[in-house]
């Protein structure tokens, strides 16, 4: 097989997981800005994403947040979408959206309120069994905003506590996804706010736990590709939450602020061996001024352009210049691969599979926007909280 064809077959198997509420109703703490034809249920959100997939050929899975995707049957709602080529991926937890949570959730000084956040989590497993979905993912907005508000080592306890209860819950083919967020909502002390506290549980809690790198989660100049190296190494790598930002919030497009940092961290990823379904990709993103299923394509085709990219990294000229010390040329190397124009190899691959080349003007002239924006009318339309 020659080097080309082999990026093709790589290429061919990427999978990129696809948020239900990115389909919904959402944007920044200041306004949402509703848009026609907006789902209004979780089957109308796996409509949209079915869509997604049939043009990009590249996103299979579909994850729900919970209690956003509520619905009284789940097994039902997964055959609904396996009916529509789609699996049902990642449970996503909410312990930040009730009232009860504003001192924290399982890790707030009353006992009654981190026993309300551990059933809902448990209720989350539930969901896993119900549906086949393999990853719990859970994202704390846990802190504190004043010093002396609460202790921080007995807050660590009862996060360890909680998530042990939680681990004990999971199948033998589940797992636990731990994400960190280094501030927001809780502005002097967060209590995952980093990935070595997230990484620090999980070592503790066993091989099922598994950390999650946002990468709009990180304070600006952070090396995210050295976390990725690091936690890969370590075997603790379980996911991704790609995004982009530019100042402190994180929910715009992947590869938005900056596709090289995005290119680095692929780069990281297949030269640490995690590129395999071992490592979940995910979307984490609003879609909050634009048009919500072509951002989510193009979404989805910017990690497979830095995908490709990092593909084509010339692997042994790149160990010879850096065992030779040559930076000069090591970096180049590295730059050579970031350069390449790779739409033109991705058309190819998507005609492969019997896909439009371009995945976003072919979604266009299927006047599924129109369609929608016509036929979903009256009701609620879905959205953060709805």
């Amino acid at each position: 097989m020659t080097e080309l064809a082999a990026v093709k077959t790589a290429l061919k198997t990427q999978a990129v997981e696809t948020p239900s509420w990115a389909y919904g109703n959402s944007g920044t703490r200041f306004k949402v800005f509703a848009q026609p034809g907006v789902p209004r249920n979780p089957r109308e959100k796996l409509d949209d994403a079915a869509q997604v997939h049939a043009f990009t050929g590249a996103a299979p899975t579909v994850a729900l947040h919970i209690p956003w995707d509520k619905v009284d049957d789940y097994g039902a709602l997964a055959k609904y979408a396996q009916e529509r080529g789609l699996k049902l991926g990642a449970i996503n937890s909410n312990t930040f959206q009730d009232d009860d949570y504003r001192l924290g959730s399982i890790c707030h000084p009353d006992a009654a309120v981190r026993r309300k956040a551990l059933d809902h989590l448990l209720e989350c497993v539930d969901i896993m069994d119900a549906t086949g979905s393999k990853d719990l993912k859970l994202w704390f907005a846990d802190g504190t905003n004043y010093p002396g508000q609460d202790d921080i080592r007995e807050r660590q306890d009862r996060l360890a506590e909680g998530l042990a209860q939680v681990y004990e819950r999971l199948g033998n083919d589940q797992r636990m996804l731990l994400e960190y967020k280094f501030f927001e909502p809780a502005f002097y002390m967060t209590d995952v706010p980093d990935w070595g506290t997230a990484y620090a549980h999980c070592l503790k809690l066993g091989p099922k736990a598994q950390v999650v790198v946002d990468t709009g989660h990180h304070a600006p100049g952070t090396n995210i590709e050295f976390i990725v190296a690091t936690l890969l190494r370590e075997g603790k790598l379980g996911a991704f939450d790609f995004n982009s930002r530019f100042y402190a919030d994180d929910d715009l497009m992947v590869g938005a602020a900056d596709p090289f940092q995005l290119f680095r961290i692929m780069y990281e990823v297949i030269r640490g061996g995690g590129f395999t379904p071992d490592v979940a990709f995910m979307l984490d993103q609003c879609h909050n001024i634009e048009a919500k299923i072509p951002a989510i394509i193009r979404s989805v085709m910017n990690v497979q352009e830095a995908t490709a990219k990092a593909l084509l990294v010339d692997g042994a000229a790149l160990v010879d210049a850096q065992r030779t010390g040559d930076v000069l040329a090591a970096n180049a190397v590295i730059m050579d691969a970031y350069n390449t124009d790779v739409r033109p190899l991705l058309g190819e691959v998507r005609e492969e599979l019997g896909l439009d080349a371009d995945p976003v003007s072919a979604y266009r002239r299927s006047g599924w926007g129109e369609k929608i924006a016509a036929e979903r009318v009256g009701g609620q339309q879905a959205g953060w909280g709805a």
